[in-house]
């Protein structure tokens, strides 16, 4: 039954999103890093809203609200960061896929939709490499609104990249403690 759902969603978010990148389209930004744990240990510090957490104790984060949810999809979190962004990011869960170990969110307020955006789209998949290793892999999809499109306005993956590796520091702390 999970898997079946499953399917549907990412069926329907895919249709979603190729309708929407029809009207614009999807640009995208990358970011691997490699972790030399399995991708179960990565991913259940990550999931949750575990990474928001470890972020917090790092000061990359001044503070988070879970605006409705628990966690899971349908999660709504608003996030204040140390530097920048002084008036928070908003974003909404819309995938958490706990057999592929993979989130996805959608900004709902700030960061690129507050310069120009009209999309914006996180996935964090934790992939395993081999039995001891695996790799983070953070996307970024985002479509520019009509009319900004000579400003080139983008989401920084530096924010994504540095949660990335703090999550490595910290699974690769507790695995090899």
């Amino acid at each position: 039954m999970l898997k079946q759902f499953s399917l549907v969603f990412f069926l329907l978010f895919g249709c979603y999103v190729g309708v929407n990148s029809l009207r614009r389209p999807l640009k995208h930004l990358t970011n691997e890093l490699e972790v030399h744990a399995p991708a179960s240990h990565v991913w259940e510090a990550f999931r949750n809203l575990g990474i928001l957490r470890i972020a917090a104790r790092q000061k990359l984060v001044r503070s988070f609200q879970v605006l409705k949810g628990d966690g899971g999809v349908g999660t709504v979190v608003k996030i204040f960061f140390t530097r920048g962004r002084k008036s928070g990011y908003t974003e909404r869960i819309i995938v958490a896929d706990n057999h592929r170990r993979v989130e996805v969110s959608q900004a709902l307020k700030g960061d690129c939709l507050a310069i120009g955006c009209s999309v914006e789209i996180v996935t964090f998949e934790m992939a395993e490499k081999s039995h001891n290793s695996s790799i983070i892999k953070a996307r970024m999809a985002y479509a520019v609104k009509k009319g900004f499109e000579a400003k080139d306005p983008k989401p920084s993956i530096q924010v994504v990249a540095t949660l990335s590796k703090l999550l490595k520091k910290f699974v690769e702390n507790k695995y090899h403690a």
